[in-house]
């Protein structure tokens, strides 16, 4: 099973518009990724799910997460790094079942023009740190708003095409 998971809570971000990018372009190879936005983690996560305790809301995220063998993380760039509600949301998750030797693409989006490259490089070394497997193609989409078409489709040659060759490699990872 995979998942997508869209990196902040920021609503109608640009992160999600390329997580539901990348979710119908699996859907044309025929495959069926689920779609996480940390928008959809509880509000309370900090008091109700760390340090063992476990609320009916987050258990569901803690199934969809423990039933997935593949994740797509797609990941804003939030002040030279990644968002912390991401880690959170990796140390609410059980450990080590959640996370342990399963595979991760790793995307990197930013209105800058670095595409998330520390942010990406510092949640590689959590990815490794909890045994999750990382394809080593990592993409890097700079000036996001320039990416994007008003439909959320990414619209530049170089983008589609590293884009597309990350969906390959991933499906054969």
């Amino acid at each position: 099973m995979i998942t997508i998971i869209a990196g902040t809570n920021r609503p109608n971000s640009n992160t999600l518009k390329v997580a539901n990018y990348y979710q119908a372009q699996l859907k044309l190879r025929g495959e069926e990724a689920t779609l996480f936005s940390l928008e959809q983690l509880p509000a309370d996560v900090l008091n109700t799910d760390m340090f063992g305790k476990r609320s009916p809301a987050f258990q569901e995220i803690q199934n969809l997460i423990a039933k997935t063998s593949k994740f797509i993380f797609v990941i804003p760039e939030y002040n030279g790094s990644f968002p912390g509600v991401l880690k959170v949301l990796i140390d609410a998750c059980d450990f080590p079942n959640s996370f342990y030797d399963k595979k991760a693409a790793l995307v990197g989006i930013s209105s800058g023009k670095y595409g998330n490259i520390r942010g990406i490089d510092h949640f590689t070394g959590v990815c490794h740190y909890i045994h999750l497997n990382v394809l080593p193609l990592r993409i890097h989409i700079p000036n996001i708003k320039q990416e994007l078409d008003s439909s959320g489709n990414l619209i530049q040659e170089d983008t589609v095409k590293f884009t597309t060759e990350q969906i390959d490699k991933f499906l054969r990872f």
